[in-house]
């Protein structure tokens, strides 16, 4: 109501007359939602070509949610990207289980399966099986409907990316900051005790979890690892659990480079997210990336790390 009042005060009293009983928000959701589905399946009919994207996580509960994304084009060359479906995995996620699910969201939609070109997944065993995996599945059924024209299956770039960044040969680095980070947070005690010791020192921000899913999250961890090294040490040697890799300059430097190379590549992969991207698109970046890593190899050579400023900090 306050809002109501800044923003538009003659209609206050429409807004006070507006029932937000839960029941009735959760009508409105339910409405919204069927609203978007209908416009989704009109834009859907005048296709003349699309692609689909699935991707199979974990969620912290140990839930398979399998993420559904559909892209298409119509004859005026108007694209339209939506998310189309979470859907939970309870029971297995074989490639049988997770083409059944997609083929389920896709006919909600009234689509022409004769109309897809391509497939992007995260490459799991189950997804690229060459025999029974979903891709072949999905490419069976379109081409059986579109007279065998060429259909496309992609490793979906971003998980390229991930698995990139994994050749860092950087283990003995992230071996030490998730088992620390672990001890720290996954105890209930501990973490308010190490919270405590941040407030008396007056540092607002805390340890985020390490969770191998999302990779954004290596970098969001190692950086606060790093800043928070000094309370970090501190506090373990209260534990009983010293960290002695802290007082290795060396390792330190290694942590250093990492958190400084790790803000790059998450640069470089939030460069490769959102809406409306075309692969010419990802394909700059990349190359452009690339070019910056043989610059910044040769200035390291050099002894000039002003990209890697951390690094700079513990020469």
């Amino acid at each position: 109501m306050k809002a109501a009042e800044l923003v538009c005060p003659e209609k206050r009293q429409a807004f006070a007359n507006i029932s937000l009983t839960r029941n009735t928000i959760a009508e409105r959701i339910s409405e919204l939602s069927a609203d978007l589905h209908s416009q989704l399946k009109q834009r859907v009919k005048s296709f003349i070509a699309f692609s689909v994207a699935i991707d199979e996580s974990t969620d912290i509960t140990d839930v398979a949610q399998l993420a559904i994304f559909i892209r298409g084009v119509d004859e005026t060359l108007t694209v339209t990207e939506e998310f189309l479906q979470l859907v939970p995995m309870m029971d297995t996620t074989t490639a049988e289980d997770i083409f059944g699910s997609v083929v389920a969201a896709l006919d909600r939609v009234g689509v022409d399966w004769s109309r897809a070109v391509s497939l992007a997944t995260d490459s799991a065993p189950s997804m690229v099986g060459k025999k029974a995996g979903v891709a072949t599945k999905f490419k069976d059924k379109v081409q059986a409907l579109n007279g065998g024209d060429r259909f496309w299956t992609f490793h979906c770039i971003l998980h390229q990316e991930a698995l990139c960044c994994k050749s860092l040969k950087m283990d003995h680095v992230m071996e030490v900051v998730v088992r620390t980070v672990n001890f720290i947070r996954s105890r209930g005690l501990n973490h308010r005790q190490f919270d405590k010791l941040l407030s008396d020192s007056n540092i607002t921000h805390s340890l985020p979890y390490h969770t191998e899913v999302r990779w954004l999250s290596r970098g969001a961890v190692l950086r606060h690892f790093f800043d928070l090294r000094e309370e970090i040490g501190q506090f373990m040697e209260k534990k009983g659990k010293p960290v002695l890799e802290l007082q290795s300059q060396e390792w330190l430097r290694d942590l250093a480079f990492l958190v400084d190379i790790t803000e790059h590549l998450n640069n470089l992969n939030k460069m490769l997210q959102g809406r409306k991207k075309v692969v010419t698109q990802f394909s700059d970046n990349i190359h452009a990336f690339k070019l910056k890593l043989t610059l910044w190899e040769m200035q390291l050579a050099n002894g000039n790390p002003a990209h890697f400023p951390l690094s700079e900090r513990c020469v």
